[in-house]
């Protein structure tokens, strides 16, 4: 998604999926027994490895508090809201993977023996539930279902909060990021004289590499998401509108259960496949095309990220399939050297000198990996941002990876793109969206399966 500019680019661990399924299986990808008294999706916390997240974040603290704010809803008159109204923010739903609004986390360390979590949460009102649905309250089924056993209304937190810092006898930790810089506590906190701290650094550190849960839910999002680029290009005819594709692509990813979008769908035919955020999707395609499809769902918080490109007509031309072919060699490339302890800058070299080896007279003068035509970073990590934490650390066994080298040629109209995600593992790396055809075999066999339309 979105490819970074260049200048940002800086034991086996096998888990399986929570929805057991292939992208063509029956029933939605995504389903989940919902629980009716939880807001947002109604999907169920999974309390132990929330309560694992909160225990080793406290041990790394040792002795202080940590303050983390959930999100607030948007505000309909104000915001332009393209999607839910409500969406948790990342560092609370890490600790928790509760969808509720208003509400704090408190926690606190005194010593790996003594450590506390509070959940405070705002006091439900039925006539703005009414509007505004479900609302978690400060009562007995909120701590069964978080796994907290304290529970406290949130006209308590002030003090609490006092009694935290001075029991603790450390500094006390809040996630200071553009959500939370104008929340009168958090600046309080920050500004008031005592030892306040970033607690960035602490959860980025503990985020970059995935636990199982997370993989879980990262599984779940990819699949739904291959399911989406299969249908779109099952569909594709010639003559099409983009916004054609994006909707049958987008649908598919409804289909089988996504929360939401996990960016905004970049379709682009023919020339648009060299412009790299382009996503106003409004061109008509024509035979012969190439169309670019970078788009993927959210799941449970977590975002898949897959780009695949293909031939509207269903048949690459020889020319679209040597640009095609060394852009797949590329990232077979950076694939085969995935492994703990390399690095993204490292991998991006080698699709970069595979290219330039593989190259010929492919674009012309220059060879292809040139800054002019594959103008972007290799790849990212991607968790509950599609853009994740962990740019520039080496790779641990749990990392995950977008591998996604590209070739323009704006004077050609000819772009390709190919975006996969991965999974680094002890001994190496595993495809996560293999489902999605990445051959022009595969390709062009899948398209000629469309019923003859």
């Amino acid at each position: 998604m979105r490819p970074f500019p260049l200048a940002l680019a800086a034991a086996v661990v096998s888990f399986a999926p929570l929805a057991a399924q292939s992208p063509t299986a029956v029933g939605p990808i995504g389903r989940y027994d919902v629980v009716p008294e939880l807001p947002g999706m109604g999907r169920a916390p999974d309390t132990a490895a929330t309560a694992r997240r909160r225990r080793a974040l406290l041990l790394r603290i040792g002795h202080g508090a940590v303050l983390i704010p959930a999100a607030h809803e948007r505000d309909l008159e104000k915001d332009y809201v393209q999607d839910n109204d409500f969406r948790q923010s990342n560092t609370f739903f890490y600790f928790t993977e509760l969808e509720t609004q208003d509400a704090w986390l408190l926690m606190t360390a005194r010593g790996a023996d003594s450590l506390e979590t509070v959940l405070f949460l705002p006091p439900r009102n039925p006539g703005q539930e009414r509007w505004t649905g479900l609302r978690l309250g400060p009562d007995g089924t909120a701590a069964r279902l978080s796994g907290i056993a304290t529970v406290l209304p949130t006209d308590s937190l002030d003090d609490r909060v006092l009694i935290a810092r001075f029991r603790s006898g450390g500094p006390i930790y809040v996630p200071l990021n553009p959500n939370t810089r104008d929340d009168r506590r958090i600046l309080d906190l920050m500004f008031g004289g005592g030892d306040a701290r970033n607690l960035n650094a602490l959860t980025d550190s503990m985020r970059a590499v995935k636990d199982a849960d997370e993989i879980a839910r990262l599984r779940t999002a990819v699949n739904i998401s291959v399911a989406g680029h299969i249908a779109a290009m099952q569909a594709a005819r010639p003559g099409m509108y983009e916004y054609e594709l994006e909707a049958v692509l987008e649908d598919g990813f409804r289909r089988n259960g996504a929360d939401r979008l996990g960016y905004p769908s970049i379709v682009g035919s023919g020339p648009n496949t060299t412009t790299l955020h382009y996503d106003v999707n409004r061109r008509r395609t024509r035979d012969g095309e190439l169309v670019l499809i970078d788009a993927a769902a959210e799941w449970g918080q977590y975002t898949a990220d897959v780009t695949r490109t293909f031939p509207v007509n269903g048949r690459f031309t020889p020319r679209q399939k040597a640009i095609y072919d060394l852009v797949l060699g590329a990232q077979q490339a950076a694939f085969d050297s995935v492994r703990p302890g390399m690095t993204m800058r490292q991998l991006e070299a080698i699709a970069r000198r595979y290219m330039r080896d593989h190259s010929g007279t492919l674009c012309g003068d220059k060879t292809c990996d040139d800054r002019e035509y594959f103008n972007h970073g290799l790849g990212h990590p991607i968790g509950m941002d599609v853009h994740d934490v962990g740019f520039g650390r080496p790779f641990q066994a749990g990392t995950v990876i977008t591998i996604e080298p590209g070739i323009y040629l704006t004077a050609e109209g000819l772009g390709v793109r190919i975006e996969d995600d991965v999974l680094v593992t002890a001994t190496g790396g595993e495809w996560l969206s293999a489902g999605a055809p990445r051959t022009t075999d595969a390709i062009e066999r899948l398209m000629r399966g469309r019923g003859g339309r």
